[in-house]
């Protein structure tokens, strides 16, 4: 199998089918082989169900995970990319915000021997279609900051929810990983960093969607994102190149 695309999902019933649509329309006119897993995050509403019941003739393979209780973004993302079964391991956002068709960017970007491909909303060919308020905008720069200070990450834009690994890259990583909130990102690339992996960036249409399932609507939430950066480097104190 070429290709497995992972999708995170907490309580998306109401978008979860325009994702799955468009995905697997997509992925039914390609002529290699691909798969997509839904991983519901202990969802509470009809993700599920919904997901299990999307399927089209001649298409990719859906798999339906699931686990409770709810553990975060993180986690999710985790456990999809380590049961995943293609070469090419994709996770993207369930809301859609980067279209389907970006993927052929990340794909060129492993053929010429990357071996993880990061979307971009950053770089210079980049479409925003529908930006964030100002506040959220004014916390990603400030985060992206001090994200660079502390870990010594350059790319522009590590938060966007649309990245390709090869599978041994993803293996590697991902059972790595210890963090399972929205900070899992930084984590990932920077032990990335340290295994010697080359990285790839591309620009990407992206559109801001509302009703985020991942609010910080107090300072105090807020705060934790920061405190997440900061135990990175702690918390894998003795990785290795």
């Amino acid at each position: 199998m070429k290709l497995s695309i992972v999708i995170p999902a907490y309580n998306e019933e109401d978008r979860i089918v325009r994702t799955l649509e468009q995905t697997v329309e997509y992925l039914s006119a390609q002529d290699y082989t691909s798969e997509v897993l839904v991983v519901s995050d202990g969802s509470k509403d009809g993700t599920v169900g919904v997901a299990r019941n999307y399927s089209r003739e001649g298409g990719p393979a859906i798999r339906v995970l699931e686990y409770f209780p709810n553990r975060g973004k993180g986690y999710a993302v985790q456990y999809g990319m380590l049961r995943a079964r293609g070469e090419r391991v994709l996770f993207m956002d369930a809301d859609y915000a980067v279209p389907i068709e970006e993927i052929t960017k990340a794909l060129a970007l492993l053929d010429k021997g990357c071996h993880i491909a990061i979307a971009s909303r950053a770089l210079p060919g980049a479409v925003v279609e529908r930006t964030q308020n100002l506040p959220r905008a004014i916390s990603a720069k400030i985060y992206n900051l001090v994200q660079r200070l502390i870990l010594g990450i350059g790319y522009p834009d590590t938060q966007c929810g649309f990245k390709m690994f090869t599978r041994e890259a993803a293996r590697t990583l991902f059972s790595m990983q210890k963090l399972h909130s929205v900070i899992f990102d930084p984590e990932i690339l920077w032990l990335a960093r340290k295994k010697g992996y080359k990285v790839g960036q591309f620009p990407v249409k992206w559109t801001h969607v509302e009703d985020s399932r991942i609010v910080y609507d107090s300072l105090g939430k807020s705060l934790s994102v920061f405190q997440e950066l900061f135990r990175i480097r702690k918390i894998h104190g003795s990785t290795r190149k």
